[in-house]
């Protein structure tokens, strides 16, 4: 079932208005978490939208919150992010970063006692749209094993990378596992095979069955062992930086609120070199031949704008169960 776009952002800003939001601020979370469903990031997207609302309705998420100035030491910032909503904090931070990045030529950004900020290339592309170089990352709640553990202790913190580029923008948004837990959802949801093992079932056996590796809670980290290195350092540098919460923190409350997270902004060199040099790197890794007939090989960002304009054009995909959901909140 497809959708306009317009639908989907009307609505969900229907749901945030009744709630209490200010139009302001239920402007700029829906536009989000339409746009992420717009881009084909439909876990966090009309998905997870049902959640958010629940997070408020629990006041786990502060509607009326501020981000609070702790700490600014030249380019580098210390925010308090006051469990206000994950998008609207994340978003500042990010502008943020790139008013610092400006002024000194990077600018970094660390913020404690946020809330999930949905998908996290959102940001990646906030930068890229400013021209800047942007790298965010979060910790999250215990929800992925270290490697040689059966115990979920790491968060699948997910990690941003994005270089401008005016034929479009390279912007790597990955979670620390194979999949993150919202794909896992989506396609047990769908009753769909993964199309590579994610994570172990319960006798230990690397999986494709997305039910069976939530059941289990042994999500399979990205390239093993360098992964869940890649998780715990990642939570060590969000924690340190914004002087917050730490996945193991986290954890203790059961639920997934009060993260840290990290936005850092870089002044890229705008030369003709330096756009030269993009071109050589992704015209040559486009040279390697597909292994299928027909395929494409794509840098990271390339699919979603194919994505967006498929949806704008045709409609956005949505679940009709969770849609119909919406429509009854």
């Amino acid at each position: 079932m497809t959708i306009p776009f317009e639908k989907l952002r009307s609505e969900f800003n229907r749901v945030l208005l009744s709630l209490g939001f200010t139009a302001d601020k239920a402007g700029t979370i829906t536009t989000i978490f339409a746009e992420n469903s717009r881009d084909g990031v439909y876990t966090h997207g009309l998905n997870r939208f049902p959640v958010f609302v629940d997070f408020v309705k629990q006041g786990l998420v502060q509607k009326d919150a501020e981000p609070e100035l702790l700490n600014s030491f030249g380019a580098l910032e210390q925010w308090e992010g006051k469990l206000a909503p994950g998008i609207l904090n994340a978003r500042f931070c990010m502008a943020r970063a790139i008013e610092l990045a400006k002024a000194n030529g990077i600018g970094c950004v660390a913020i404690k006692n946020t809330n999930h900020w949905m998908r996290a290339g959102a940001y990646g592309w906030q930068a890229a749209e400013a021209g800047m170089i942007g790298i965010c990352f979060t910790n999250t709640i215990a929800n992925l094993p270290p490697w040689g553990g059966l115990d979920p202790r790491l968060g699948n913190n997910p990690l941003v990378i994005a270089i401008p580029r005016e034929g479009g923008h390279v912007v790597l948004d990955m979670a620390i596992s194979q999949y993150s837990v919202g794909k896992l959802n989506l396609y047990k949801t769908q009753q769909i095979e993964l199309p590579l093992p994610g994570g172990y079932d319960a006798e230990g056996n690397l999986s494709t069955d997305a039910a069976e590796i939530l059941q289990s809670e042994r999500l399979l980290p990205i390239g093993f062992w360098k992964g869940s290195g890649l998780s715990l350092v990642l939570d060590l540098l969000a924690t340190v930086l914004s002087q917050g919460n730490s996945t193991a923190k986290i954890t203790q409350s059961e639920k997934e609120s009060g993260v840290s997270q990290v936005f850092i902004c870089i002044k890229p060199d705008n030369s003709a070199h330096t756009v030269q040099l993009i071109e050589e790197i992704i015209s040559y890794t486009k040279t390697s031949r597909p292994v299928n007939d027909g395929g494409n090989i794509c840098y990271p960002g390339e699919n979603t704008l194919r994505t967006r304009e498929k949806s704008l054009k045709e409609g956005v995909w949505v679940d009709e169960k969770i849609w119909e959901k919406v429509l009854g909140m």
